[in-house]
């Protein structure tokens, strides 16, 4: 994926204006959960093109990052008229962009598709680099494609819709950026309030963490498209991460995936001290905060 595919956006609708009229398509659809419909669909509304797209709504939450929600937006597109000069705009966080990602991928053998993230956690990683998928046979993210979109529209403003659990899952993996790139960004990160109340939320800031956040993976990605190398670098913390994460959803008890990533994180941070000499200290302050917060 190339990073200039990558727009760190102030204004949505005239980003994404400019995106689709880049190109020439003969139907748009929006695919959204219920939550980012309600609570993110009006901020493109601006968007001139879309006066004749299509909408498609599907259930919130991990758990729906399935087959059958797969076959349901397969469904939509077909019956509303999609072909192979259509447009799929993914509006939402992880699981809308990665199965939505995976839908256009694989409908009529691919169709263009733009990936708006809405989530701090979508906007870091699931979002960017091109990995589409979905979770199945109780395996997060079993089946998918690797994928380019044609842009991703990154605005920070979103990040206003969210939580706090929403915000900690999504600096997860900053954090992981963070510490497989330099000691430089890993403090800053360190000692940024990502706990602070609305109010004091410096989102000024996190913005900016957020543009050095995907710098770092599209760097990696841009020389290892395809993960035969230094790309495995960005799975760290997801090995025992989808482990936790896939023993909660068998329990149905779903975490967040940050939050998986995180508490995976402190499991190889300690065998990179075992096994690597990673430094002690390094991995201790790191424990403390994915423990505070």
């Amino acid at each position: 994926m190339n990073v200039k595919n990558v727009i760190i956006s102030s204004d949505i609708t005239k980003n994404l204006e400019a995106a689709i009229t880049a190109k020439e398509y003969d139907r748009i659809f929006i695919l959204t959960d219920e939550s980012t419909y309600r609570f993110c669909r009006p901020m493109i509304n601006g968007t001139a093109s879309l006066n004749k797209a299509t909408d498609i709504i599907i259930g919130a939450t991990d758990e729906n990052k399935t087959l059958d929600s797969l076959a349901s937006v397969w469904t939509r597109l077909s019956n509303e008229g999609a072909s192979r000069h259509s447009l799929l705009i993914n509006l939402g966080g992880g699981m809308i962009t990665d199965l939505g990602g995976f839908a256009a991928s694989t409908f009529k053998r691919g169709i263009a598709y733009i990936n708006i993230p809405t989530t701090l956690l979508a906007m870091v990683d699931a979002s960017v680099g091109g990995k589409t998928g979905i979770n199945f046979n109780g395996l997060k993210n079993e089946v998918g494609v690797f994928s380019a979109s044609e842009c991703v529209i990154l605005d920070t403003r979103f990040l206003r819709t969210l939580d706090k659990g929403n915000k900690c899952s999504g600096y997860a993996e900053m954090l992981k950026h963070g510490l497989i790139s330099n000691i430089e960004h890993w403090k800053e990160l360190m000692d940024y309030d990502i706990l602070a109340d609305e109010s004091s939320f410096d989102y000024e800031q996190l913005a900016r963490m957020v543009g050095e956040s995907v710098k770092i993976k599209e760097r990696i990605v841009t020389e290892d498209p395809y993960e035969k190398g230094i790309r495995k670098a960005l799975n760290f913390g997801h090995t025992a991460g989808h482990a936790f994460e896939s023993l909660a959803l068998m329990k149905h008890k779903p975490v967040l995936h940050g939050y998986a990533v995180a508490w995976g994180m402190i499991c190889e941070l300690y065998l990179s001290c075992v096994k690597s000499g990673f430094p002690t200290d390094i991995m201790r302050q790191t424990t403390n905060f994915i423990k505070e917060c």
